[in-house]
């Protein structure tokens, strides 16, 4: 992978808040992040889901990210 394709996927912690582009079906568009590796896991605020998707597909779906004091709009 090059540098600039890195570059183009954000990079996330555990405990930050993001936020998807649509509502999961219980009405939640918030999520928390639980893990990080090759795939990062997220947990829905609504409902408590537990859900894990690629990095790549993550980055497509966001909306936001929300960390502490700071909101990063993607």
């Amino acid at each position: 992978m090059t540098e600039a394709a890195s570059s183009d996927i954000p990079q996330f912690t555990v405990g930050e808040t993001v936020r998807m582009r649509k509502a999961h079906p219980c009405g939640a568009d918030t999520w928390t992040v639980t893990r990080v590796g090759g795939d990062v896991g997220l947990r829905c605020a609504g409902c408590g889901r537990r859900i894990f998707l690629a990095r790549r597909e993550l980055a497509r779906r966001l909306h936001s990210q929300h960390r502490a004091g700071a909101v990063r709009r993607v």
